[in-house]
């Protein structure tokens, strides 16, 4: 990444290196992050914490009217298919 980029990780808190992230914004290699998620949730590094060029939010990538109507629909239409004998689109 370029030295002024901004890391935005809103998917898996796995997806990013936390070690590796610390040291690339301490060394100067990327400009900040902004995150959502953590690679260890809910531990948060003390070290991001106290980081000017990083901003932290508490997982509320999902907060949303819409994103959270559209969870409970697909948890339903899960339900449904289990008892009606399909593969359930969401299986872990």
């Amino acid at each position: 990444m370029q030295k002024d980029a901004i890391l935005v990780n809103i998917a898996r808190g796995d997806v990013i290196s936390e070690k590796a992230l610390i040291e690339s914004l301490q060394t100067g290699q990327i400009g900040g992050a902004g995150l959502d998620v953590y690679e260890f949730e809910p531990e948060v590094p003390k070290a991001l914490m106290k980081m000017e060029n990083v901003t932290l939010f508490p997982h509320l990538g999902t907060a949303s009217l819409e994103v959270r109507t559209q969870m409970g629909e697909l948890a339903l239409k899960n339900i449904e298919d289990f008892i009606g004998n399909q593969t359930p689109t969401n299986l872990l």
